[in-house]
């Protein structure tokens, strides 16, 4: 990709950069609206049976993770053409999602601007180790590593840990405004839980929130993970980086059935949403389409993407990911001369 093509097609984007008041407006009520009803209906499942009520659940769940959704497009100030509007909803569906909406919103924004440099990894990303440094690194790290790496882990303790403990303290360095929105969110959180609590009883506020809550976390993880991690994805040290082609060669297009594709906000293109984080949610396809280039990104369907769930390291020399059963020879053949043992 040349530099002239770069520039053309971060201009391509250009008209859909524009949110639209009424269409914002619209999504906010078809989705929050649902979540709020389905939610109440797995509340009164209960009183027949907690296998009934997870019917409700799941699609509660569906609807939470299009919630994350607008408050993702918020934190891009991507929503709304004010950039007030899109901190003040921004904020309440980061309470509904346990985000806080300043602190998601920088470690976010960080993703954005190294997503794919090898050179700059670390924060809002997923933890990636290059063959050569896992082969290098010592058996605490590796053993870390691949507990981090486990489906079980990621998708289970990931969701408790990052929604649940992580996002409620402040990062180091944070701005006082940052800081007094993580305060402020995580107040009117345990008010809520606790007013729910003493209304619902706090045995079935948990069983349906949590439920739901599990539910999509795993599935926001999931979205992220397999988004960027993809057997031919794009990784590069800092000299050789390049914005544009870690967006479009880096991120991919997740195709889903229709009704997936609604729940989840259109996060399947995830290549315009790299390319140009200013196009709201609701354009992201038309963009897509409307693109002759990106026809011809990295494309994943619900079947091919399970095979990501075996990738957990980046061959630099090959510039794809590979699993721990690839490296195991070369592991194994590196370990017995510096003495250590294998994991």
């Amino acid at each position: 990709m040349t530099t002239q093509n770069t520039k053309n097609l971060k201009k391509q984007m250009t008209p859909f950069e524009k949110s639209t008041t009424k269409q914002s407006v619209w999504q906010i009520i078809n989705t929050v609206v649902p979540f709020m009803i389905f939610w109440f209906l797995a509340y009164q499942s209960l009183a027949v049976s907690y296998w009934l009520a997870l019917v409700p659940s799941v699609l509660a769940a569906g609807y939470l993770v299009r919630v994350f959704i607008i408050f993702h497009d918020c934190t891009h100030h991507s929503f709304f053409k004010s950039r007030r509007a899109n901190r003040a909803v921004g904020t309440v569906m980061g309470v509904l999602t346990l985000f806080p909406f300043d602190q998601w919103g920088h470690e976010h924004s960080v993703h954005h601007a190294t997503s794919g440099n090898l050179d700059k990894r670390g924060t809002g990303d997923i933890w990636t180790l290059t063959v050569d440094e896992y082969v290098a690194a010592p058996l605490g790290l590796r053993l870390a590593y691949r507990f981090y790496r486990n489906p079980l882990v990621m998708f289970g303790l990931g969701p408790i840990y990052v929604f649940a403990l992580k996002n409620r303290f402040n990062r180091k360095g944070a701005r006082t405004k940052e800081r007094n929105n993580t305060y402020l969110t995580n107040v009117i959180i345990v008010a809520l839980i606790a007013l729910f609590c003493w209304a619902l009883g706090w045995q079935s506020f948990l069983l349906v929130q949590g439920t739901i809550f599990m539910m999509s976390g795993a599935a926001g993880i999931w979205l992220f993970y397999v988004q960027h991690t993809f057997e031919d994805s794009y990784f590069e040290e800092d000299k050789e980086w390049e914005y544009v082609k870690a967006a479009v060669e880096g991120s991919s297009f997740y195709k889903l059935p229709k009704i997936m594709q609604f729940l989840t906000g259109n996060i399947g293109f995830h290549h315009v949403h790299h390319l140009s984080p200013r196009v709201p949610n609701y354009k992201l396809e038309e963009a897509h389409k409307n693109t002759p280039p990106l026809q011809n990104v990295p494309t994943i369907t619900i079947a091919t993407s399970l095979r990501s769930l075996r990738f957990r390291l980046w061959d630099e020399k090959n510039k794809n990911f590979v699993s721990f059963k690839d490296i195991k020879s070369t592991v194994k053949k590196r370990v017995s001369i510096h003495a250590k043992p294998e994991v």
